[in-house]
């Protein structure tokens, strides 16, 4: 991930906009799909869930250039979601939310999924109810 920052000029001078803002957007869109169990941020990430403080940016990737925005996105999928589907709805929701908000173009949005979230509480009570 690069530590630059896109300069956008205007009449008034410029605006900067830092790759872990354009991060965190990507992640909020991603993380409200239905079907993301969560962002994979590797083990610094996991350790900070348990500590109990939330990384917006956890498991995005992002590099700005020329006005473009290039996004990796690593996600956990629910078990029993379609993975394609989730993917597309995730670079859809991505694209749209990165370029509204910042006004780059978002050229690529890629997915990685790096794994499978079984929910065993909700298995254990839907068992139950049964």
């Amino acid at each position: 991930m690069s530590t630059a920052e896109e300069f956008i000029p205007t009449e008034l001078g410029t605006i900067k906009i830092a790759d872990e803002v354009v991060a965190i957007i990507a992640g909020l869109a991603a993380s409200e799909i239905e079907g993301v169990a969560g962002m994979s941020g590797g083990l610094a990430g996991g350790i900070a869930d348990m500590l109990g403080k939330r990384n917006l940016a956890k498991g995005v990737k992002v590099e700005v250039d020329n006005q473009q925005a290039l996004i990796d996105l690593s996600i956990i999928v629910k078990f029993g979601a379609r993975i394609p589907e989730v993917a597309l709805n995730i670079q859809e929701s991505v694209k749209k939310a990165v370029e509204s908000m910042t006004g780059l173009k978002a050229a690529s949005v890629n997915v990685h999924v790096q794994g499978v979230s079984f929910d065993t509480a909700k298995g254990e009570n839907s068992e139950e109810d049964s």
